[in-house]
């Protein structure tokens, strides 16, 4: 605004700048005149033209058309035209002879309101509780319209979270109930530019008495599982989401990615629609609606996507004034979303167009000038544009020479209050641009320092004004063309402060009370006092009369009790007292109240010094509580103004404080009286007391040397306090000398820092260093002599006779002669080992090349090296470091270290495995950590209770990888150690366990926890008749359906992974004797046996008869006898699919047994392979008898059918056949 200023009043000419121009987006009302405005200033004042859409628009050849007077604005006649004939795209040109300003492109349109087009509008016919939507549709307008709903009545139709409307009009119901049926549903359409309303045909809605069933919510609106909308930075955001359901749903609303703006973020509709204004890019993201009632819930995911018109980054393009010579720049810089383009034209010419200018260079958003020349003043125009829009501005690179003028009034005078702050004004305007300088009455010297700050507007601030600071000051501004002087003036005032304020009153109604105000103020300055009641203003009253410095109430009533405050004002401050009122009736009986006491008054300074000061006040009323001590504090108005500090305490009894002061600080006094009950308020300041300068009493603390390169000095120290001054222009003298040599002080002067830095100094020497305060009065104390190292480099030498003396065999002690201090060049920080292992010393351990490092701390000339490796070769050297870093490494040594104890073997395996023997297989450890002398093999039995029996042990010879034990024992666990020997001893052992397991006298023998099958065929039947029983982890296992005078091979599979191949033992052969021969050995002579037999033989008889009778009834053939003889359970295996019984089956001949698994609740699931277990018949419960042989029918194979079919036919049925079908039946 200034500047604008300084061209209308001063500027002989200056080029054309736009003022103000219609919107880019017009749209007119068709009744009405067109008005298109557009207003340009400039010397000499420009003239206008115009054109429409793109081409140059004559208005002297429209009658319609005219502009205004000394203006671009147009306007346009319509009540002899149509408006529809003015809507087009125009835009102005505002040009004098310097130059040429366009303003933005104006699109001009009408409002229009159409009407709705005729229908016929159908009744809607719904079911209760279903959901319905009402279209509203309205026609097309310029702008749209406003989009409500009301009855005939023209009444608004209720809406709720049930019944809203969307967003383009149409109505929408979750769910209809049967009071939504009427016939005036009515949508009218609001045009707002011509205030007219459209309404539609009214719409009936009946609603049958036949409600839906409840269910979850779907989404009437949107659609779809997602959706995705864009928005334009700055505009606002809508989405919505209207759910059906029944119960009536509740829409929430989240952002993905984030919070929801507070600030910015709305709600409307009931939750369903999701308002957020001035969109930013941060608003981008997915947001998630979700509809829920009792029955389940849905949501919908809207992907927003924020676009940018072109927006200023930091304003648009500023005029630039440029005097001849000068340089200067222009910048258009703005940002969107895409990317905008960024175009220059000069006086409306594209710039490339333009004439050339070889003091003009364009580099995309900024046009550089250099060394501008008279006559090149010009209009420069920048347009940004994406696809979302353009910013078009111009701006006036003027080049002139002006000589200095200063804007500010003369002879202004500017009035301050003391110890406040003062602006004394220079503007000022020239080209070049002018400098400023302040002088104060005699003009001997300029204004800088302390207490002055110029600011780069030309203005003068006193910081802290007082008295002596009044006086006339001259503003001189000048540049190459001339000066131009201005004087203005400055008084500082007292200021104004209330000294007796208004007491607490307690008054009996009738009577009259008087609050005093009493004042100090500067004599030039008159106040007005004003009272207040309760912070408004007092009653209309003519009890109530107000002096200059009283408020006195007459007659006093309930009324009037309340808070009273006094303000003192002055056209430059104010101060204000406040206290209250209490009306009471009769006259009390006074109780003792104890209350804190009045502040003090009248403080009054005395005796001033140049360190000192006498301090006298007048206590205030004590409250029935002796006062007991008074605090004084100060507050520094230079340094920290409102901040009070405490300085001393005097006893109650006293009311005079001598006081001791810093030289250079404006003090004020201000005194608390404490009592029993607490501080008082604090008095009135003291007027202002200003110490004199004097040099300072002390020096700076915290005085350090160091160095941060091997060849500077840098000295540091701590800044002293302002208050630790004592006067103005406080500096410091630093001084340094090398610490050995008696060489003189160097000496440097230091200010407003704590730190200097000495170059080209010799690396980590001891100096001794002094820093000094000093300020305009002279210097401080001599300064204590501190000390300190000049910068640290690499130390240049390694430790010498260097080392290694070996403890044992995983720990060496280092030994090392200390490096001299000064090839340290630094401050030692220590020593640091670099070792690594060469290589183990026995042949078959690879090589190991890992280097580790051990720092030992402080002036160190030995140290340990834990965790070595055994039987191996390191190398080692140690260097020293410093805090620089590292010195040079001493040379390699070498050491071996002694043989230890060697680790586990690798494996141990058991193989070949025997009826009573086994071997055992191993490897080496792979640390063997010395040469290996043998190994000790350690085993004992391990019982079913997992109890331990003896240890066997035996010594095996260094290069035995295996051994075998014989005479283990049958169907018993086994526990194995093996460990390896050195000359160092045992090293740790490796463990295994393993089981025999025993059958018919003999043992099979397998690891513990090993999936076992057991093979069990008749001898001489075929490979394709084994079977198979599952024996994992067991010890034993019992064979079943075995028949007694046949043989049986028997062996036992170990199988792995199915990776791994099958491991089996060598076959067992079986001969059962017959179950009767054995039965008869034991127990024929047993007296409960022989009656058992002779009920069986009887049973067996009459089973006979009644077989024979069956048989002979009817007139069955034989060969139905034998198909009933095949009924017999004793020959019916059990299916394993439908639990009947049938025929055991083998398709697949000779296949390799594969592997099953026995499931957690003792079920065995088929495999891939047809070998499961399944496979293998039905297991009975067989038993082993005392000899071991098998009691039992072995019936899963159809062999043994043929066998039992065979023995039916061609001999008479036995007891013990008969007892084995009868145990069937059972």
């Amino acid at each position: 605004c200034a500047l604008n200023v300084i061209f209308d009043l001063f500027l002989l000419y200056f080029p054309p700048t736009i003022t103000h121009q219609s919107p880019k987006d017009y749209i007119i009302d068709p009744r009405e005149n067109i008005i298109i405005h557009c207003e340009a200033k400039g010397k000499p004042h420009p003239s206008f033209s115009w054109t429409r859409n793109g081409t140059h628009f004559d208005i002297d050849q429209d009658p319609n058309v005219t502009m205004k007077p000394h203006s671009g604005t147009l306007v346009v006649d319509i009540s002899r035209a149509k408006a529809e004939q003015y809507e087009c795209v125009y835009q102005c040109t505002a040009r004098n002879k310097h130059g040429t300003a366009v303003s933005n492109n104006i699109v001009v349109r009408q409002s229009r309101s159409p009407l709705w087009s005729k229908e016929k509008i159908k009744p809607i016919v719904v079911q209760e509780g279903v959901s319905l939507v009402l279209p509203c549709r309205p026609p097309a307008g310029l702008p749209p319209p406003i989009i409500f709903w009301m009855d005939n009545n023209f009444q608004r139709l209720p809406q709720s979270r049930r019944v809203s409307q969307s967003l383009n009009g149409d109505l929408y119901f979750s769910n209809v109930l049967r009071e939504d049926s009427r016939n005036d549903y009515i949508c009218y359409a609001r045009f707002p530019y011509t205030q007219t309303i459209q309404q539609k045909q009214p719409i009936t809605v009946k609603v049958l008495n036949h409600p839906a069933d409840e269910r979850k919510p779907t989404f009437l609106i949107p659609s779809g599982p997602s959706s995705s909308k864009m928005v334009l930075r700055g505009q606002v955001l809508e989405m919505e989401c209207i759910a059906e359901g029944l119960p009536t749903p509740e829409i929430s609303w989240t952002k993905n990615s984030g919070d929801l703006p507070a600030d910015r973020t709305s709600y409307l509709h009931y939750q369903k629609t999701l308002r957020i204004v001035n969109v930013s890019e941060s608003d981008a993201g997915d947001y998630r609606c979700t509809a829920r009632n009792e029955f389940g819930s849905v949501y919908h995911t809207i992907h927003v996507m924020v676009k940018a018109a072109p927006y200023w980054i930091s304003g648009a393009p500023r005029n630039l004034v440029l005097a001849p010579g000068e340089d200067g720049v222009l910048t258009c810089r703005a940002s969107g979303t895409p990317k905008p383009s960024v175009t220059w034209a000069m006086n409306g010419i594209p710039i490339e167009n333009s004439p050339k200018d070889l003091s003009r260079k364009v580099e995309d958003d900024t046009i550089i000038f250099s060394v501008v020349q008279t006559g090149s003043s010009a209009v420069y125009q920048c347009n940004v544009s994406n696809d979302y829009g353009y910013l078009l501005s111009n701006a006036f690179v003027n080049v002139l020479s002006e000589p200095p003028r200063v804007l500010t009034q003369a002879n202004k005078v500017y009035q301050v209050i003391k110890n406040h702050r003062a602006l004394l004004d220079c503007a000022s305007f020239g080209s070049p641009i002018p400098k400023i300088t302040w002088f104060k009455d005699s003009r001997s010297s300029t204004l800088d320092g302390d207490p002055y700050i110029h600011h780069d507007n030309g203005t003068l601030e006193i910081h802290v004004a007082q008295a002596h600071n009044s006086g006339k000051y001259t503003c001189v501004a000048g540049n190459t063309l001339g000066i131009y002087e201005n004087h203005v003036y400055l008084e500082v005032k007292d200021p104004t402060r209330i000294l007796k304020q208004p007491d607490y009153k307690q008054v009996q109604r009738g009577r009259s009370v008087v609050f005093e105000c009493k004042v100090t103020y500067d004599p030039s300055l008159q106040p007005t006092v004003t009272w207040l009641k309760d912070d408004g203003e007092l009653p209309d009253d003519e009890r109530l009369i107000v002096g200059f410095d009283s408020l006195t109430i007459n007659d006093v009533t309930e009324n009037d009790a309340g808070v009273y405050t006094c303000i003192m004002n002055t056209t430059l401050d104010n101060d204000s007292a406040r206290a209250e009122l209490t009306v009471v009736g009769a006259t009390p009986t006074p109780a003792v109240v104890y209350e804190r006491p009045d502040p003090p008054t009248d403080l009054e300074l005395t005796d001033k010094k140049k360190r000192s000061v006498q301090l006298t006040w007048t206590p205030g009323d004590e409250h029935n509580s002796p006062i007991q001590k008074f605090l004084i504090q100060y507050e520094d108005s230079l340094h920290h103004r409102g901040h009070w500090h405490n300085l001393t305490e005097v006893p109650g009894t006293k009311t005079t404080a001598h006081l001791k002061l810093s030289p250079y600080v404006p003090y004020i006094f201000r005194v608390l009286a404490l009592n029993s009950v607490g501080f008082s308020h604090p008095s009135f300041p003291s007027r202002m007391f200003k110490t004199e300068p004097a040099a300072p009493d002390e020096n700076p603390t915290g005085v350090h040397g160091f160095g941060t390169e091997h060849d500077n000095l840098v000295i540091s120290w701590k800044v002293m306090k302002f208050y630790k001054s004592n006067g103005p222009g406080l500096h410091y003298k630093v001084m340094w000398r090398q610490k050995l040599m008696e060489s003189d002080w160097t000496k440097v002067t230091v200010a407003n820092n704590s730190k200097f830095v000495v170059s080209g100094t010799p690396t980590f020497v001891p100096y001794e260093l002094k820093v000094q305060a000093v300020n305009d009065y002279g210097a401080g104390p001599e300064p204590a002599i501190a000390h300190g190292y000049s910068g640290e480099d690499l130390p240049v030498a390694a430790p010498e006779n260097v080392q290694a003396v070996l403890l044992n065999s995983t720990l060496s002690e280092v030994h090392w002669d200390p490096v001299p201090s000064k090839s340290i060049r630094g401050h030692l920080k220590g020593y640091k080992v670099y070792y690594w292992r060469e290589r183990s010393l026995h042949k078959h351990n690879p090589h190991h090349v890992e280097k580790q490092i051990l720092t030992f701390s402080g002036n160190r000339t030995h140290g340990m090296l834990p965790g070595l490796h055994p039987f191996s070769l390191y190398s080692f050297n140690v260097r020293v470091y410093n805090g620089k870093g590292d010195g040079p490494p001493s040379p390699d040594q070498q050491f071996e270290t002694p043989e230890g104890v060697p680790g586990a073997p690798t494996s141990l395996v058991v193989t070949n495995t025997n009826l009573d023997t086994l071997t055992l297989e191993w490897n080496p450890p792979h640390d063997r950590n010395g040469h290996i002398t043998g190994y000790t093999l350690k085993y004992q039995p391990v019982n079913n209770s997992n109890e331990l029996g003896p240890v066997e042990e035996l010594a095996l010879p260094a290069n035995a990888t295996s051994f075998t034990l014989l005479n283990l024992k049958y169907s018993t666990r086994y526990k194995f150690y093996l460990n390896a020997k050195t000359v160092r001893g045992a090293g740790l052992a490796i463990s295994q366990e393993a089981v025999t397991i025993m059958d018919e006298g003999k043992s099979l023998f397998a690891p513990s926890n090993v999936p076992l099958f057991m093979n069990v065929p008749p001898a001489g039947e075929g490979e394709e008749e084994w079977q198979k029983e599952l024996v994992n982890g067991s010890q034993n296992v019992m064979l079943k359906g075995l028949k007694g005078g046949l043989s049986y091979r028997v062996r036992l599979v170990a199988k792995g992974h199915h990776d791994q191949p099958l491991h089996r033992s060598e076959d067992l052969s079986l001969l059962l004797w017959s179950a009767v021969t054995s039965r008869q050995v034991d127990i024929a002579t047993q007296g409960w046996f022989i009656g058992l037999m002779c009920a069986i033989a009887l049973l067996i008889l009459i089973l006979l008869i009644i077989c024979f009778i069956q048989r002979n009834k009817g007139g069955k053939y034989p060969v139905k006898e034998k198909e009933d003889a095949h009924t017999d359970p004793e020959f019916q295996p059990m299916k394993d699919d439908d639990c009947t019984f049938g025929e055991y089956s083998d398709n697949e001949d000779h296949k390799p047994l594969k592997g099953s698994r026995t499931p957690s609740n003792g079920t065995v699931k088929r495999d891939d392979s047809d070998d499961s277990l399944v496979d293998y018949g039905e297991g009975g419960d067989g038993q082993f008898n005392e000899d071991g042989s098998f009691i039992g029918q072995y019936s899963g194979k159809s062999a043994s059918r043929e066998t039992a079919e065979g023995h039916e036919s061609s001999e008479a049925p036995s007891p013990i056949n008969a007892m084995n079908s009868l145990n069937s039946f059972v």
